[in-house]
């Protein structure tokens, strides 16, 4: 089984900037892939990026050329940098991590205030 805590969840204005953190444990060599999914208030859960076990990254339109995943291997930790923060982007923000079953923390709730 694989463990994901998520971090890093604040209130900030648009434009901001915040950086969330997910550490994983358990069996961390199975995991093939990290990522991140944000569900806002009334819509469905989506995609904002992963990141496979070799580092090959993939991004919603929504965020792309403002957010960036990037994983530390050393630490069993993924991390979303979110710069030019939008009120759209208010949600609370899921770390997934992909084996032969999927697994997701509990979130963490990011607001944004125009």
């Amino acid at each position: 089984q694989v463990q994901l805590v998520e971090s890093g969840g604040d209130s900030v204005q648009a434009g901001g900037s915040l950086r969330l953190s997910c550490a994983a444990s358990g069996s961390i060599s199975s995991i093939t892939a990290l990522g991140w999914y944000r569900q806002a208030p009334g819509r469905q859960r989506e995609l904002v990026a992963t990141i496979s076990r070799g580092g090959s990254t993939n991004y919603a339109d929504s965020v792309k050329g403002r957010f960036t995943i990037s994983r530390d291997n050393a630490k069993n930790t993924v991390y979303l940098q979110m710069n030019s923060l939008k009120p759209e982007d208010t949600a609370v923000y899921y770390c997934n991590a992909k084996t032969w079953v999927v697994y997701w923390g509990r979130g963490t709730q990011v607001t944004v205030s125009s």
